[in-house]
């Protein structure tokens, strides 16, 4: 278990880099389409993004284990919402790589006669509501930073003294009737300075919310095209590559 888990951490780079030129293809091909390009340049393109999903999968192989170790951690934690949050979120992770694994052998000709669109549609189904379990859990870290950010007292950090100025310039009374626009706009205020001073959420956050089109489009549950996810798919491939160059800016849990 332990040899896999290190594997797998050592390959996460790669795949990372594989990922991000998956979707650049996955754009390119979808706007020189629309562009007119000749069908055989669209073609190649297609071609290529195939085997760099292909290899994408040569990497992710045993990943279910490093995901199962990072869902017996998660069962640790104090707060019982976190607690909850991360491990699920692990443990459909850790399926949709098991059925990653066998949409990759079924690919590869070591299974045959193999249902791949059944599999296909299985994992991205596990990969969506890990994907709903990530990004719940970023909501209530950021309400939780949202709820203490007021109570440091003024001016004690770069963070909490434009939130204290910006509530102490709403007024109390709910009869005025600038109240809920001033409440409004000291609450985006609050919400943009908790999330300025928190650059690992930010990204997490960012990064869960693009990778969530991918399975919503491909489970035909919120329809975009080519471009989009491309485009969402390679930002969040930016974004987790730049979590493994600079490890401090990687949600810890």
């Amino acid at each position: 278990m332990d040899s896999w888990v290190r594997f797998s951490s050592q390959s996460q780079a790669k795949e990372r880099l594989f990922r991000a030129a998956q979707y650049a293809c996955t754009l390119l091909g979808y706007t020189f389409q629309k562009s007119g390009a000749s069908p055989d340049l669209v073609a190649k393109i297609k071609q290529l993004e195939a085997h760099m999903s292909l290899g994408r999968k040569l990497f992710r192989l045993g990943n279910s284990a490093d995901a199962l170790e990072a869902a017996k951690r998660g069962m640790h934690l104090s707060d019982s919402v976190l607690r909850l949050c991360i491990t699920v979120a692990h443990l459909n992770r850790a399926m949709y790589f098991a059925c990653d694994n066998v949409l990759w052998a079924g690919k590869a000709g070591v299974v045959r006669k193999l249902d791949q669109d059944k599999w296909s549609q299985r994992s991205f189904r596990y990969y969506l509501f890990a994907l709903i379990m990530n990004l719940s859990r970023d909501v209530y870290e950021l309400s939780l930073l949202m709820e203490r950010e007021p109570r440091g007292p003024k001016g004690s950090s770069a963070c909490s003294s434009p939130v204290s100025e910006s509530r102490e310039a709403a007024p109390g009374s709910g009869l005025d009737p600038n109240a809920l626009p001033q409440r409004l706009r000291a609450q985006l205020l609050l919400l943009a300075t908790v999330l300025r001073c928190n650059p690992p959420l930010l990204l997490d956050l960012v990064k869960n919310t693009c990778d969530l089109f991918i399975p919503l489009d491909r489970l035909g549950l919120y329809r975009t095209n080519p471009g989009f996810v491309g485009a969402c798919g390679l930002a969040s491939s930016l974004l987790s590559i730049l979590t493994i160059i600079y490890p401090w800016l990687k949600l810890k849990p």
